[in-house]
């Protein structure tokens, strides 16, 4: 692993919100008394998302102030999970999955539109906007290739949906989570070739395809 150093220009302070500290309570409560510590990681996200998608030093050690830890000990945990950023990225923080199943399904392209629109990985465009990082398997390999942005998942990529993608997003106009082809989930594409059919309450089977038939009927 390589040496992840803190960002050198950094915020004066750190307060979380009323509402993410009411959060961070709910979460140190799940645990007994003297325990407060294992909600480390989930504050350390939480802070991360209020912040801009980075963390700063001083939520690190606010942080550590309200689980009563050493900073050190909050510090080595920041700068040793990969999911924390700590240095500014874009509004829109690309993470691109550039490991085999997504590779062999044309994440080659993806990453050149990222470098062609972006730039180099860590660099935040002028405008604020976009930040990107290859990053290893984000667990979407049947929905290859894919990249997260900030919370979501976009899948099923090429270097044309993914460049619209991007515009529709500097735009601020809506965009698909998901498989941008139209896939429903990890289903084959071209349509199902197993479970077509449903048994409903009354015990009767149907096409999938028919109008009362119901994703959850098929669950049953």
């Amino acid at each position: 692993m390589s040496v992840r150093r803190l960002a050198e220009n950094q915020p004066e302070s750190f307060e979380f919100t009323p509402e993410n500290r009411a959060w961070l309570d709910a979460q140190i409560a799940k645990y007994p008394p003297g325990r407060q510590a294992s909600a480390v990681i989930p504050a350390l996200w939480q802070a991360q998302k209020q912040h801009d998608y980075w963390l700063p030093q001083k939520a690190m050690e606010k942080v550590a102030e309200i689980l009563d830890m050493p900073r050190i000990r909050v510090l080595e945990i920041a700068t040793f999970y990969t999911m924390f950023n700590l240095a500014p990225v874009g509004k829109y923080f690309i993470q691109l999955c550039g490991t085999t199943p997504c590779m062999l399904r044309g994440a080659d392209e993806i990453i050149h539109v990222c470098q062609e629109r972006i730039g180099p990985q860590r660099q935040v465009t002028a405008d604020g906007l976009f930040s990107w990082l290859e990053v290893e398997c984000l667990g979407a390999c049947c929905n290859a290739p894919m990249v997260q942005i900030n919370d979501d998942y976009y899948e099923d990529l090429d270097a044309d949906n993914f460049n619209k993608l991007l515009d529709d997003l500097a735009a601020g106009r809506p965009v698909k989570i998901g498989s941008q082809k139209g896939r429903m989930t990890s289903e084959p594409e071209g349509g199902l070739t197993s479970l077509t059919t449903f048994y409903g309450a009354d015990g009767k089977s149907g096409p999938l395809s028919t109008p009362t038939a119901k994703r959850g009927d098929a669950d049953a």
